[in-house]
C-alpha cells in the first residue's frame, strides 16, 4: 500500500479586514463529570425522587447554571428536556466558576398512590383475646427457726471459758520453757 502525499502549494485567501481572535474562555461555569464512574445519571430535579432524564459520561464538560440551597446538586443546561435544564449530583461533577443559588421545580408528585386495600389489612389484624389477670397467691408462713433449750447440769458447761484459755496458755508457756532449756 502506497500513499501519495500532494505538495501544499501556498494558495491562501488573505483577509482583507482584521479577524477577531477569541482571547477568553466562554462565559459561565462549567460543570465536568468526575473519571470516577463511567456514566452519572441526570435528573429533572434536585433529589432522587426526580426522573431520570438521561446520563453524562465521565469527562464530559457540561455549562452549569446554578446550584441547589444545600449545594448537593448543581443545575446544568441539558437539551432535549423540558426547559432545557436538568440536575446532576455536585460530589460527581467538578466546577469551574461560580454558581448562583436556584430555585428547585416542584416536587414530582408520583405515578400511583399507594394506598391499603382494606379487605387485604383486615386479614392481618390480629385480636388478642383477653386474659384472666394474675392472681395473688400469698406466701407460705414464716418458720422462724428455734433452738432447744442447753440444760446448765453438764459438766464441762460449769467451768468458765477464760480459765480454760488461761490454762492452755499456761500449759503452752511451760513448753517453751521446757524447749528453751533443752537447746542449751
Amino acid at each position: 500500500m502506497f500513499f501519495k502525499f500532494a505538495k501544499a502549494t501556498n494558495d491562501y485567501q488573505i483577509p482583507t479586514v482584521s479577524v477577531p481572535t477569541v482571547t477568553s474562555s466562554p462565559g459561565g461555569a462549567t460543570a465536568i463529570v468526575t473519571l470516577e464512574q463511567e456514566q452519572i445519571n441526570v435528573r429533572s430535579g434536585p433529589n432522587t425522587n426526580y426522573p431520570v432524564v438521561g446520563v453524562l459520561i465521565a469527562g464530559q464538560r457540561i455549562p452549569a447554571i446554578g446550584r441547589s440551597i444545600g449545594g448537593d446538586w448543581v443545575q446544568i443546561v441539558y437539551p432535549g428536556v423540558p426547559g432545557g435544564v436538568a440536575w446532576v449530583y455536585s460530589p460527581l461533577v467538578i466546577i469551574e466558576g461560580s454558581l448562583p443559588l436556584v430555585e428547585p421545580p416542584p416536587t414530582p408528585t408520583p405515578k400511583t398512590t399507594p394506598t391499603i386495600d382494606p379487605t387485604l389489612a383486615a386479614q392481618f389484624i390480629v385480636e388478642v383475646p383477653p386474659t384472666r389477670l394474675p392472681t395473688f397467691t400469698a406466701p407460705p408462713p414464716l418458720i422462724i427457726p428455734t433452738h432447744e433449750a442447753i440444760e446448765l447440769n453438764q459438766p464441762l458447761r460449769n467451768i468458765p471459758m477464760g480459765l480454760i484459755v488461761i490454762g492452755l496458755g499456761i500449759i503452752g508457756l511451760f513448753g517453751v520453757l521446757i524447749s528453751f532449756l533443752q537447746g542449751r
